[in-house]
């Protein structure tokens, strides 16, 4: 019988990487919160229809991508892919408009059929921030704002490059859409099985194509930039200076867009050359005909997605483990208590560890393995005392502690 293995594109988070993650998750939980984003995790399976109407009958992602299967009451679901369409879902389902601005900050598993790659799983990790119910340029900002607020604090600002763009209003969208069919449908015999397929319902998912190709052709299409009416380039000048006001740098990137027509002005991307192909850490715009799409009311809307496992993967200071107390008994008489004493420290806040058997040895050995700062001993001497005796495992040094003071003491080594 061959061994069980993972599932492809899935893997187990062993402690070291998942200290990383959990890095990522918390410091992007608590400078969210900063910003008044409070978490509200959307379930991890949802209606397919959610994702159908929301990511469009010709993304790759409906099409190719989606984990969907009917469950036992016929019902048609699927694992979330992205968690924009869930949280756009809840504002409706929840009937939570009435409660406009919201802020949600996001965390959590999604699940798409790739071919898996570095920094790239089936099963993946985002943590995701959403603005609802502003429609000012300075939503935009804020929503940027965030996500280098993050990526400074993680260290990782730096070594990322934001790439910035507009869309414009739908008015400019619109003019566009027929210019670049004009110029796509002239280059039609170049262009891939898919873009040819994309060209004639959503044309402008030609411009994210991935094709040699494609590239080629998009490479001399009209600029976006070129077709903004005046509204939208007021709107994009107005997130470029808030931008520039609080110190965030940003590239222009004119070939940066987003396909689905309920998205609008901002687009922007935090890319690093650090993993290769994979090098979109975190990226979102505005997309104030989502809620509409599905079915709500007009709501405008502002987010973006990042990948836990690429900015886990960017961290370049370790990840400390955590550096327990080690309660090492010595002989039997001493067991009961070194049980108790275990469970008072760990009730008073101590990470402490007590192995389940051995001898003073092979418990010190232990103590060494796991990275313990200081070591309880408790022997016949120390019963009859009522101390314990502590040993510094890191520079050797040890005296007796009366068990009644052993808590403050043990204060200095507190993680």
């Amino acid at each position: 019988m061959p061994s069980l293995q993972p599932v492809r594109g899935t893997h187990d988070l062993l402690p070291d990487e998942m200290r990383r993650h959990r890095r990522v998750s918390e410091t992007a939980r608590a400078v969210a919160e900063r910003y008044g984003y409070l978490e509200m995790p959307t379930p991890i399976f949802e209606c397919s229809e959610v994702f159908e109407r929301t990511l469009g009958d010709t993304s790759d992602i409906v099409t190719k991508e989606m984990y969907s299967f009917t469950d036992r009451g016929g019902e048609q679901l699927t694992l979330r892919p992205e968690n924009t369409a869930g949280v756009a879902r809840a504002l409706i389902s929840g009937g939570l408009s009435q409660h406009l601005p919201l802020k949600f900050f996001c965390h959590g598993p999604m699940f798409r059929y790739e071919r898996p790659q570095k920094g790239r799983m089936r099963q993946f990790h985002q943590i995701d921030v959403e603005l609802l119910g502003v429609p000012q340029p300075q939503g935009d900002v804020e929503i940027i704002a965030v996500g280098a607020a993050i990526l400074r604090e993680l260290g990782l600002l730096d070594r990322t490059v934001l790439h910035l763009n507009t869309l414009g209003d739908s008015e400019s969208r619109q003019t566009y859409r027929r210019v670049l069919v004009d110029y796509l449908t002239a280059h039609k015999s170049q262009l891939s099985k898919d873009s040819v397929e994309r060209l004639e319902r959503n044309p402008l998912r030609v411009l994210d194509s991935k094709d040699e190709r494609d590239k080629t052709v998009v490479a001399q299409a009209p600029l976006y930039s070129d077709y903004l009416n005046a509204a939208s380039r007021d709107f994009f000048r107005a997130v470029k200076d808030g931008l520039t006001a609080l110190g965030i740098a940003f590239e222009l990137d004119p070939r940066l867009v987003r396909g689905l027509d309920y998205y609008c002005h901002t687009a922007f991307e935090f890319v690093t050359e650090t993993l290769g192909a994979q090098g979109t850490v975190l990226g979102g715009g505005r997309y104030d005909g989502l809620v509409e799409a599905m079915g709500g009311p007009p709501t405008p809307g502002v987010g973006w997605a990042g990948g836990v496992e690429r900015m886990a993967m960017m961290l370049q200071d370790s990840i400390s483990e955590p550096h327990p107390i080690a309660v090492i008994p010595v002989g039997e008489a001493a067991g009961t208590l070194a049980l108790k004493l275990t469970e008072e420290l760990r009730r008073a806040g101590f990470a402490v560890d007590l192995g389940f058997s051995g001898n003073i040895k092979k418990r010190m050995a232990r103590a060494d393995k796991i990275g313990a700062v200081a070591a309880v001993i408790i022997g016949d001497d120390e019963l009859a005392k009522g101390a314990g005796t502590l040993r510094d495992l890191r520079s050797g040094t040890q005296e007796q502690v009366p068990l009644a003071k052993l808590s403050d003491r043990l204060a200095a080594y507190r993680r």
